[in-house]
């Protein structure tokens, strides 16, 4: 399977892992942002390749039970004929509702009473509602990240009321918009240091969380994914106390969900609509996927 993300190259990479007598060839490939060589890699790997990660982007943006197609990726990824093409949120949805119990029970994790800052309530909602089941309060920062309204939601359910209202004019939106791509990834822009001051724990897109978080992150947990060795040792200077990458490792990296789902859509041999969250769920026990979890320093 290939993950093509409209993200950094300098990002790539490449895996082979045996799963349920499967050997799984695993590429991550960039395009900088380049739309137009986004779309060619698709064309020229249609039906080459079992299943398509979608990287640096999502094609749907989530809250509970609504779901809306992004009308940009919709079009980048239209002339597909053969190859199927998922960004992970449906596992996201299922496996990382899980993390935090697992976490709590299994690695010893103090969650209930933290502040956690969810960096996107539309792109890791099943977590939101993990962290909130733990007893953790949330911070949700969909309105001052992605919007620059400084205003961070509180309840779930105030996301789901607004998303009913934002979604359909946040799908019509450029890529661009609503999430960095290409260079724009490596480029830090602090924004609403209070909210990352306020939290004891922060959830989310690697990239998002670095582009938007202060230098000083002492004492914190992040629970985020698809981050290289050169970010653990950045996580580390910054003082991050704990880091839990919901993904395993592979090869000397954490990929994406959009990977993983893509693995798990070859392996079942299904179109990814006709998985029922079960299967995800029977598949990640049966492999005993677990989250990584690394002890940076001293917690908060």
């Amino acid at each position: 399977m290939v993950s093509i993300s409209l993200g950094s190259s300098k990002r790539n990479h490449r895996a082979q892992v045996e799963l349920l007598g499967c050997r799984v060839s695993i590429e991550r490939i960039g395009v900088d942002g380049n739309k137009e060589k986004f779309k060619q890699l698709l064309a020229k790997l249609d039906g080459q390749v079992d299943a398509f990660g979608l990287g640096g982007a999502d094609l749907y943006l989530r809250a509970g039970r609504y779901r809306y197609r992004v009308v940009d990726v919709a079009r980048l990824v239209s002339g597909l004929r053969k190859t199927p093409i998922v960004d992970g949120g449906e596992l996201k949805m299922v496996w990382e509702r899980e993390i935090p119990r697992y976490l709590a029970e299994k690695e010893g994790l103090a969650l209930s009473g933290k502040t956690a800052l969810i960096m996107s309530g539309m792109d890791r909602y099943g977590l939101a509602e993990g962290l909130q089941g733990v007893g953790c309060k949330l911070l949700i920062g969909d309105m001052p990240f992605a919007l620059g309204i400084p205003i961070a939601l509180r309840h779930l359910f105030t996301l789901r009321f607004l998303s009913v209202i934002m979604m359909p004019v946040l799908r019509r939106l450029p890529i661009d918009v609503l999430y960095p791509t290409g260079k724009e990834q490596e480029k830090s822009r602090p924004r609403f240091p209070r909210y990352f001051a306020r939290a004891d724990l922060i959830a989310g897109d690697f990239l998002y969380i670095f582009r938007f978080a202060p230098e000083n992150l002492t004492g914190k947990i992040i629970i985020t994914n698809t981050v290289t060795a050169h970010d653990v040792e950045e996580m580390r200077r910054r003082g991050i106390a704990v880091l839990v990458t919901t993904t395993p490792e592979m090869n000397g990296r954490s990929f994406g969900t959009n990977v993983l789902q893509a693995i798990f859509v070859a392996i079942l041999e299904k179109a990814p609509e006709a998985i029922r969250p079960e299967e995800y769920l029977e598949l990640l026990r049966e492999l005993n996927i677990r989250p990584r979890v690394l002890r940076l320093g001293e917690g908060k």
